[in-house]
Formats: C-alpha cells, structure tokens, sequence
C-alpha cells in the first residue's frame, strides 16, 4: 500500500469508499473541486493500482481541519487509516502546522482509538452534530 496526494484518477474509487462509508457522501463532483483547492490536503492510500481510502483535509494558517477519513470495507483493519494518518500529520508539521482537528461520532469506537493512538485528545462536544442517526460529535485535536 502506499499513500499519494489525490488525483483525478482516484476519484470514481472515492466516490465509491463515500456511499459505502456515509449516509451523507461527498459526490465524485465534490471530491473532483477539491483538486483545485488552494487549501485542500487529500491523501490517498491506494493497493494494486486502486484507491482504498482517502484523508481529506483543509490546512490554512497551520490550523488543519479533517473532514473525512474513510476507507473501503473490504479494506479496513489493513493499516490504510493509519498509513493516511501517519503522512497526513507529517504533511502539516513540515508545513510548520499548529494543529489538526476533526469531529468524531460518538459511537464510533475503532476511529476515537485510532485517533487517540495518534494524540488526538478531546477538546469538545457539537451537541447534534450529525444525522442518520442523530449522535453528537467529538472534536478531537492533536497540537504540535
């Protein structure tokens, strides 16, 4: 597996890793403006030739915001979210990045321990935050 910058030929795999993954999925539109994104930072972890997970991500002023960690369900517990990860807060430090911040289910067990492995602590509550089902998020940061 290895992890690239997102290019257009990631994008019907994504697409794909966004419906199987979210009830709100980002369209292969949404992730195709991306590319011409001053601020946008999206990773790709792809095997054989194919995109199996993405990282997406806005830095701006050294604060990174995630949107999205996904990756395909055939492919998960593989090390890809990891490997994602790894290259994403890499990326940031050498862009001389303050922090990385996203929102976590509740719920969602596997991702808060994958975070926390990396240093992720809490530093919130969005009360209500997502829908399908309604379930707070957790803002979780990592400060360099």
């Amino acid at each position: 597996m290895t992890v690239v910058r997102m290019q257009e030929r990631h994008l019907d795999d994504l697409a794909e890793v966004e419906r199987l993954c979210f009830a709100h999925p980002w369209t292969r539109e949404g992730l195709a403006a991306e590319l011409s994104s001053d601020t946008a930072l999206f990773l790709v972890a792809e095997e054989d030739g194919r995109a199996i997970g993405y990282a997406g991500s806005h830095l701006v002023c050294g604060e990174c915001y995630i949107d999205n960690v996904a990756v395909h369900p055939d492919h998960r517990r593989g090390g890809a979210a990891s490997a994602l990860l790894r290259e994403l807060i890499r990326l940031v430090r050498e862009s001389d990045g303050l922090f990385l911040t996203l929102e976590v289910r509740e719920s969602n067990l596997p991702a808060r321990r994958l975070y926390e492995r990396f240093g992720f602590r809490e530093a919130g509550r969005r009360r209500q935050f997502y829908s399908d089902p309604r379930e707070d998020a957790l803002l979780l940061t990592l400060s360099f």
